[in-house]
């Protein structure tokens, strides 16, 4: 227990809150050095360091963080982490793929198989679940970015393969390899 003092409660409260922020800024760095690896060190023509800088940036990581993360993607002696897919079924049979980025394949196939098995699933071979999903790129832009035939006109010049418009948005499906160029 805290105890009776207030500094103790304080800092058993601080503690647990600052165990969580960090284990969030772990993550949210991995996947802005991965990002930056995979593409160009540079948001302005990285789709998905874009996305993970926002995500970062959501969460309230400090810019330092965020700029060390990305150097730390050019240095070649760091531990290099990957992408794995793993495939299994939930709880009544529902096909699940989780991506997961690891520096250690062992400790992660470990981790998926005992979140599978303690939740009532079982994790499958590879491309046993992977032929019941479709992999689309989406994008997604406000309704005042432009007008429906504007969007539509655009989007397919681009190489998109849907438009959905409504009141407030403007959707646009394409292949997943054509995500950079369409967006």
């Amino acid at each position: 227990m805290a105890g009776h003092s207030k500094w103790a409660n304080i800092q058993h409260r601080k503690g647990r809150q600052d165990a969580k922020r960090s284990k969030m800024f772990s993550k949210l760095s991995k996947e802005i050095t991965i990002a930056a690896k995979m593409g160009a060190p540079d948001p302005e023509f990285n789709p998905r360091l874009r996305l993970a800088i926002q995500a970062a940036k959501g969460q309230s990581m400090p810019k330092d963080n965020i700029e060390r993360a990305v150097k730390k993607s050019t240095l070649t002696d760091e531990a290099s982490f990957e992408e794995i897919r793993y495939e299994g079924f939930g709880p009544a049979g529902v096909g699940v793929i989780v991506e997961a980025l690891t520096d250690n394949r062992n400790r992660a196939a470990s981790e998926v198989r005992s979140t599978f098995s303690k939740n009532g699933g079982t994790l499958g071979e590879t491309g046993s679940v992977s032929f019941m999903f479709d992999l689309v790129g989406y994008i997604e832009f406000s309704a005042d970015a432009g007008s429906e035939d504007d969007m539509l006109e655009a989007a397919i010049e681009a190489g998109a393969d849907d438009v959905v418009s409504s009141d407030d948005m403007h959707e646009i499906y394409c292949a997943f390899d054509q995500l950079a160029e369409v967006a």
